[in-house]
């Protein structure tokens, strides 16, 4: 795609079928990444109880490392995509390229943080006498992909700020692939146990990497060059502004599951710990199309803002959350009816479905609201807003979870733990909603003044 060609999808083609266009290859890759997350829950659930229990408690430390991946891919990715838009076209070759290093960067420093303090962080994150060894065994395997994977989250985000969000799915869906094929060879063939679920992951993580990395150099792509990086204020500062709400909210998400594990835990075992897990890689998965819609808006939102164009970044908001509330709406009835048959996919323990068909149901209560408060971040994420992104970021799973899974259980059981997601997502929604309408507001008033 040439660049004047680019300008003109942007910023000329109608609002909803450009969100469609750059949306379908998003959501298709969140999907199947979706479906991918929780392969490795579906085929461990074969195993044992405490083999699934391991897996949940691991994903709080992946959490952590694509929150990083995620902050130096948002952070680079807004930046450059309003770079685009005002033109300023060697800014985003730069910022492109320091968002790419400081990622790699990142996730050397995790990985060997992590490998070497192993004991300790299983024990951290809930690990009981019965499934450290699981849970250290999991762990380790996936802390030495930690760099391919911040990286990969860098380059696929990178890609859908510029637009190229087909070459993003491509390298999400090939890094599916390797993982879904590999997870039943390993786990049921060769009898690797979660060290088999393990290394599918990882290079399902390495395969996506290096399909992203070859799609950058194509098309009129930004090419990713050492000579490039940049580690100088403005453009780290860039990352931070742009990167922080996600960092918080992945961040936070990783906190909220390691609370979550040990109240469960505490409350219901090993047979609660498995049960919540697989509750969270539903919701993950069913709330995918959603993101992948928003990040489909996101490059639109992001570009638009810089080239002065607020009419169409109001209208790209509201097309969103019109259409997201709907189809969770319809997500969340078949997650209440069909509870107890979608926990029994992954495992067939009538403890373990008694705890995840109930906190399914309590949770896809409140998705639809989900509907509003995931759009209204992303828009007010993308236009760099980095205060108020990161509030609403930090909302969900920080500033109103982690008080409630720390109260809720106590007044009433494991009861408090199964329903403790639904109600921080109604505050959430109640805190999100005024601060993305003061932003449209502003919006609205400045198109006002232009006309």
């Amino acid at each position: 795609m040439k660049t004047n060609n680019r300008h003109e999808l942007m910023t000329q083609t109608p609002v909803p079928e450009l969100i469609v266009h750059l949306a379908v290859p998003t959501i298709i890759s969140m999907l199947v990444t979706g479906i991918y997350n929780t392969a490795d829950t579906f085929f461990v659930g074969r195993i044992s109880t405490q083999a699934t229990a391991a897996v949940g408690l691991v994903f709080s430390v992946m959490a952590i490392i694509q929150a990083f991946g995620f902050f130096c891919g948002h952070g680079s990715g807004n930046y450059l995509s309003r770079a685009l838009g005002a033109g300023r076209e060697k800014e985003a070759n730069e910022m492109a390229s320091t968002g790419f290093a400081v990622a790699l960067l990142i996730g050397a420093c995790l990985a060997a943080v992590g490998i070497f303090n192993l004991e300790r962080i299983a024990l951290w994150v809930g690990a009981t006498p019965t499934t450290l060894e699981d849970t250290m065994t999991y762990m380790r395997i996936i802390l030495l992909g930690a760099p391919f994977m911040c990286g990969q989250f860098v380059i696929n985000n990178q890609l859908r700020f510029q637009g190229s969000a087909v070459y993003a799915m491509i390298g999400l869906m090939c890094g599916a692939v390797m993982n879904m094929f590999l997870d039943p060879l390993l786990i049921l063939v060769f009898h690797m146990g979660v060290a088999g679920a393990a290394i599918a992951t990882v290079a399902g993580q390495i395969t996506s990497f290096i399909v992203l990395l070859i799609g950058s150099s194509k098309g009129e792509n930004i090419r990713l060059n050492i000579k490039n990086v940049r580690f100088n204020r403005t453009y780290l500062l860039g990352i931070l502004n742009g990167g922080a709400p996600s960092l918080l909210r992945q961040g936070m998400a990783a906190v909220a599951t390691l609370l979550l594990n040990t109240a469960a835990g505490n409350l219901g075992g090993d047979a609660a710990i498995a049960g919540m897990s697989i509750v969270t890689r539903i919701l993950a998965m069913t709330v995918s199309a959603l993101i992948g819609f928003g990040q489909g808006y996101q490059p639109m939102c992001s570009y638009n803002y810089g080239a002065g164009l607020k009419r169409r970044v109001r209208e790209g908001y509201f097309f969103c959350v019109k259409y997201g509330t709907i189809v969770l709406a319809v997500v969340s009835a078949l997650c209440a009816v069909f509870a107890p048959q979608l926990i029994s996919l992954f495992r067939k323990d009538p403890d373990v479905i008694a705890v995840g068909a109930s906190a399914l149901r309590w949770q896809a209560a409140a998705l639809p609201l989900m509907g509003t408060s995931v759009p209204s971040n992303m828009m007010l994420q993308s236009i760099g807003k980095g205060v108020k992104a990161s509030i609403t970021s930090a909302a969900r799973s920080g500033i109103f979870f982690i008080p409630l899974i720390l109260i809720l259980p106590r007044m009433f059981g494991l009861f408090g733990v199964e329903i403790t997601q639904a109600v921080a997502d109604v505050f959430a929604f109640a805190l999100t909603v005024p601060m993305a309408a003061s932003e449209l507001k502003k919006m609205k008033v400045d198109d006002d003044h232009r006309e």
